[in-house]
């Protein structure tokens, strides 16, 4: 208290003209319109940019939990078109069929991933207390982005389609030839295309989409277009240089694809000498 005291009579005579300026400033503002529209108006200027301020603060600390929200939907809306083509496809499927829950999806967030080694890993925070089990398929908006591999109680390992010895079966959207789409090591946006025969017609830009051939993901999962073409004289089959659609290096929330008839499948292929 007693410091207050001595700073007021140190200062007295600034503050007195600094009171006086105010009430100064005050008379002109409330006895003259056209400096009290303009600093109502400056006021009302800064009031708003101070509540815009405090509302883009509050929608970027939400965005995590936004994206969490969109990424469940996307998951339930993609389990809903899958239910929806599957009774296309069989007109004979029921409420309670098989074919008609084949696929569900588990929304999940990718924790860790690397881009630039030859064997690369994601690591999403989902696991088998999830329901997430190996050779499940996983995909985010923009498509393909692997298998899993390995599972724990709370996490899982998924081999990106960036993966030296991964190979996903896929076909050309326009005339569904089939091939397999399989990465050179290199670039983390860009793979190969094999298999495709030097009789088939194929252009640059042409979509490559998942066959449905294998029991990790279903038909028509966007994978990548088609970047650069070549072939040799002689050369039986192209040499196809395949843009991914999957941005691996801003990779964040997908969802893993559970096949409820894969063992069934597994079990019946790996019966067959």
């Amino acid at each position: 208290m007693r410091s207050l005291l001595q700073f007021i009579a140190r200062y007295s005579n600034f503050l007195v003209f600094l009171l006086l300026e105010v009430v100064a400033f005050m008379l002109i503002i409330f006895f003259n319109s056209y400096p009290r529209s303009t600093a109502f108006s400056t006021a009302n200027k800064v009031i708003a940019w101070q509540y815009e301020t405090e509302e883009d603060l509050v929608d970027y600390f939400h965005l995590k939990q936004v994206n969490r929200q969109l990424n469940e939907e996307n998951a339930e809306l993609r389990q809903r078109l899958s239910e929806l083509e599957n009774i296309r496809q069989d007109s004979i499927a029921t409420a309670h069929s098989a074919i008609w829950k084949r696929y569900s999806y588990i929304p999940a967030k990718a924790i860790h991933a690397t881009t630039n080694q030859d064997h690369n890993y994601i690591t999403i925070d989902r696991g088998e207390v999830d329901g997430i089990r190996d050779g499940m398929g996983v995909i985010n908006h923009e498509g393909v982005v692997g298998i899993v591999c390995a599972t724990s109680e709370h996490y899982s390992l998924v081999i990106p389609t960036i993966h030296t010895k991964m190979q996903v079966s896929c076909r050309l959207s326009k005339n569904k030839y089939v091939g397999t789409v399989q990465w050179n090591g290199t670039r983390c946006n860009y793979a190969s295309l094999e298999e495709i025969a030097s009789h088939i017609e194929l252009c640059k830009g042409d979509t490559i989409v998942t066959s449905g051939l294998s029991s990790s993901f279903p038909e028509n999962i966007p994978i990548g277009i088609v970047d650069k073409v070549s072939i040799n004289d002689g050369d039986l089959y192209y040499t196809v240089r395949v843009k991914l659609f999957t941005q691996f290096r801003q990779l964040d929330y997908v969802q893993v694809i559970k096949n409820t008839l894969a063992e069934e499948q597994k079990h019946l292929e790996n019966g067959v000498d």
